[in-house]
């Protein structure tokens, strides 16, 4: 979804949607990007985007502080995907896709769809909430401040909330190499057997 090229810097200072695009330019790749990275298929991600691009518009008047506007921004998109999220057709549609490992480019395509695959392994246990916290931690790098001041929380909350969706993530691998390591020890045994068998 392309945005408009902002006004020159040198004219007046532009006003309404105006001054809407020219704040969301330097955000727009980051935040599409983020939205492509919670959805996974490029179609519902842009739709997301576009819906939540239209909610901050039509909210823009009630911004006071032009320099929060990024954190502004993040909490309308993260409330269009909480609300899409609810919807138990959407839950079904979450996980991600290739489309969304293929965002990835320069890196080595075999570690990149590894490091997907157990992301997202670990990200289907998650609430909406942990997964957005998680993404904009992980992925998109935000600070421990920066999603402090965005949530109007303590940073000790923030961490906390990290620190237990770590946790349900990594239970989750634990348990599927648990069954996945069963799964081939009783393949490689039952090999074994029918080897043995055809042997005799």
């Amino acid at each position: 979804m392309p945005v408009p090229q902002s006004p020159s810097s040198d004219g007046p200072l532009p006003t309404g949607h105006k001054l809407f695009w020219k704040l969301l330019e330097p955000e727009h790749a980051r935040a599409e990007a983020f939205c492509r990275q919670l959805v996974g298929r490029r179609e519902e991600a842009d739709d997301l985007y576009q819906d939540g691009l239209l909610a901050a518009m039509r909210k823009f008047h009630t911004l006071r502080d032009l320099g929060s506007f990024r954190a502004w921004l993040y909490r309308i998109l993260i409330n269009q995907y909480r609300n899409r999220f609810r919807q138990p057709w959407w839950r079904r549609r979450v996980p991600m896709t290739s489309q969304a490992e293929n965002t990835d480019g320069g890196m080595d395509p075999a570690a990149v769809h590894t490091a997907r695959r157990w992301l997202n392994r670990g990200m289907a246990v998650l609430t909406a909430d942990e997964r957005v916290l998680v993404s904009l931690f992980e992925l998109e790098g935000w600070s421990i401040g920066e999603l402090a001041a965005m949530y109007r929380r303590p940073t000790g909350t923030i961490k906390a909330r990290l620190a237990r969706s770590r946790k349900k993530m990594r239970r989750e691998i634990e348990r599927y190499l648990t069954r996945h390591e069963e799964i081939q020890t009783n393949g490689a045994a039952h090999a074994v057997s029918q080897s043995q068998s055809s042997a005799d």
